[in-house]
């Protein structure tokens, strides 16, 4: 089946959210709709909608007007299978104790290493990019150290990996949220995958806004593989949901923004326990005073 795409950029993240809620209403109407901050330290925003239909074009140009975005530009894809694609292009990724693999390498596992089965039509946060890599790396760290995180939560948690990944060294049950329905849904399939649902628990939640997050806090740790600007908004909220001596995993943070972002949160009361650089992107340990 072919797919089309039509991506435009904002500089307002308000007005990109509009734009995405607006482009809704189009006939033939988008499959899905997206709202990104770009990860290029531009500042802008990104709509994009996926159409099983050649797009409106008027449509669309009438909404760029209207909300203030650049016009439209509209693609059709290839038809590819994407899931068989991933298979070939995405080997195991080691990280420490760390083995994330898809079921068509479970023969690779190796002895001694704590396997966490990622399906290749659930890639987002398989840990091949350098952000999920960081934080799997930075747990690993901690744990070489002897540190213990008996109260745990992954927010903004993709396919869950990271929760996971802490569940299995801790034996406490950990949490997992996500803003995304539809990310929330995926992490529960790879945690059913990975026999963790006794394990690892799911909410639908923005930050830290639901209540079973208020009941469980404050935590020991807390994994936040998001983008610079969510998470210097979280800080005011990530000093108070976590514990005394507890930690915070920071990543999504492209090289250039970590001083921020560090000094956003040594304002809220954590100074630096870790930094790290993998390749583009920075991952954070910061500790709490």
């Amino acid at each position: 089946m072919p797919t089309w795409t039509a991506l435009t950029t904002l500089d307002n993240p308000a007005s990109a959210e509009a734009l995405g809620e607006a482009m809704e209403g189009l006939v033939p109407e988008p499959t899905g709709i997206g709202v990104f901050e770009m990860e290029d330290g531009s500042g802008l925003w990104e709509v994009g909608g996926y159409f099983t239909d050649d797009p409106d074009a008027a449509g669309l140009a009438l909404l760029a007007k209207i909300h203030g975005a650049k016009d439209f530009v509209v693609s059709q894809l290839p038809e590819v299978d994407w899931v068989a694609h991933v298979k070939r292009e995405l080997s195991p990724v080691e990280a420490g104790r760390f083995f994330v693999y898809g079921s068509h390498d479970a023969d690779r596992l190796p002895s001694g290493r704590i396997g966490l089965l990622i399906e290749a039509s659930m890639a987002f946060g398989t840990g091949h990019h350098g952000t999920t890599l960081g934080c799997l790396k930075a747990l690993d760290r901690l744990a070489n150290r002897g540190v213990v995180a008996r109260n745990v939560i992954d927010v903004g948690c993709g396919t869950a990996v990271l929760a996971m990944a802490a569940a299995k060294i801790w034996p406490n049950p950990t949490m997992a949220s996500d803003i995304d329905e539809v990310a929330c849904d995926v992490a529960r399939a790879n945690i059913a995958a990975n026999q963790m649902e006794d394990s690892v628990h799911v909410v639908e939640a923005a930050g830290f806004d639901h209540p079973d997050i208020a009941a469980a806090q404050p935590f020991d740790l807390v994994f936040a593989n998001i983008l610079k600007g969510p998470l210097i908004g979280l800080a005011p909220d990530m000093s108070r949901m976590i514990s005394k001596g507890g930690r915070a995993i920071l990543s999504g943070i492209l090289n250039p923004q970590a001083d921020e972002v560090v000094g956003v949160y040594q304002a809220n009361g954590f100074s630096v326990d870790h930094r790290e650089v993998n390749g583009d992107w920075t991952t954070l340990t910061m500790l709490r005073g």
